[in-house]
């Protein structure tokens, strides 16, 4: 059974979540909260699988609460989703160097919402495509900014930091293993040992280490 936190300032957007989410046979919610501080305690108390953050909240927003889930090892167990209405600015990228695994719209097809918890309680990221590839679009249309020493980059071989490349690219391993005439597995592969080498979470620090990095794949 998936454990699910949610955490949103409007009692509304919560009630619709637990609806969708109690429906499914494979999932419930633990807890609920209405800013990071009360997110933070029901996490501490209910060690759930995976927490519905909204990025903007009174008190404790959403990247501070991420902050601290991602600086507290009790914490790090329960993967983050940010469920967002995508008002796309600097709190994007920042919520994905804080911590979170996958991004969620709030008007999002029912269906997508639960796959996207079961995607990121297996350990997955970063989830809808959709929603990856334009937070990668509109980071690339920002001015360039320096390429960063990632630790362990250097370590890759040139097949993992071109796969890398096209993770940031928000593409599936189905659908980069499709342009390169590779087989997803193999994909899967060289993605694993370059997560492992960069010691990366999941798919969505991948990302941030390959913006950092300026590494860049063909759109």
């Amino acid at each position: 059974m998936i454990r699910v936190v949610l955490a949103d300032d409007q009692t509304v957007v919560r009630m619709g979540l637990r609806v969708l989410i109690d429906r499914e046979q494979d999932m419930e919610v633990a807890g609920e909260a209405e800013n990071g501080q009360d997110a933070l305690d029901r996490l501490r108390e209910l060690r759930p699988d995976v927490l519905l953050l909204d990025i903007r909240m009174p008190g404790m927003d959403g990247l501070e609460t991420l902050r601290t889930i991602s600086g507290d090892d009790a914490l790090r167990g329960t993967r983050v989703i940010i469920v967002t209405t995508f008002e796309i600015d600097e709190y994007v990228y920042q919520a994905l160097r804080a911590g979170a695994s996958g991004f969620i719209l709030k008007d999002a097809a029912p269906a997508e919402l639960v796959q996207a918890i079961r995607v990121v309680a297996a350990g997955e990221a970063l989830l809808s495509p959709s929603v990856t590839k334009r937070v990668i679009t509109l980071f690339g249309e920002q001015p360039a900014k320096a390429a960063t020493q990632v630790p362990g980059m250097d370590e890759l071989t040139e097949r993992e930091r071109e796969l890398v490349a096209w993770v940031a690219t928000g593409r599936s391993n189905e659908e980069i293993g499709q342009e390169l005439f590779i087989s997803p597995a193999t994909v899967r592969t060289h993605v694993g040992r370059a997560m492992i080498k960069l010691h990366a979470r999941d798919r969505a620090q991948l990302v941030v280490f390959a913006v950092q990095a300026g590494l860049t794949a063909p759109r």
